[in-house]
């Protein structure tokens, strides 16, 4: 079963001037194991930062995590406590759940958030915070990385090779 792991990488960076920045960046990638975050972690870094370290690697407990097409590149996590009414003790129960959903304001993940939870069941949103996450990398299977890589032939070209 896959997790989410909130990776942390730092580089220098050299500036128009020509001085050295240490620049830190986080990434959220989808994985089975911190080995395998890791791994995922260096594959999607590594075409465009040469020389980075793994800084951190923690596993970071969400529910959902919600992608818009015509989203902002900023990611917000956003806390959800569904009312849920317990046979049993004939009391209302809270049950908390963590989100994430690109947008450019609070007030826009807010309202995305709203607009996908629907209203199936009651819940409230208690939080809205801003994340350092600077990409959220899902799970791929290969044959879906070589589709979007374009590392498959045509089935044409298959045949007439045969």
């Amino acid at each position: 079963m896959s997790a989410w792991y909130l990776t942390k990488i730092k580089y220098t960076l050299q500036d128009e001037q020509g001085k050295q920045k240490a620049v830190s960046e986080a990434y959220l990638i989808d994985a089975v194991s911190y080995t395998e975050a890791e791994a995922r972690l260096y594959g999607f870094v590594a075409s465009n930062i040469p020389d980075f370290q793994v800084t951190g690697i923690t596993k970071m407990r969400l529910q959902e995590v919600f992608f818009v097409e015509e989203g902002a590149e900023t990611w917000f996590k956003i806390k959800v406590q569904y009312v849920l009414f317990d046979e049993k003790t004939q009391k209302e129960k809270k049950v908390p759940y963590q989100m994430l959903i690109n947008a450019t304001t609070p007030k826009e993940a807010y309202e995305l958030l709203d607009e996908r939870l629907g209203r199936m069941q009651d819940y409230i949103i208690t939080d809205v915070n801003l994340t350092a996450i600077l990409e959220v990398v899902p799970y791929e299977s290969e044959i879906e990385e070589k589709i979007r890589t374009g590392q498959l032939k045509p089935m044409e070209d298959v045949i007439e090779s045969n």
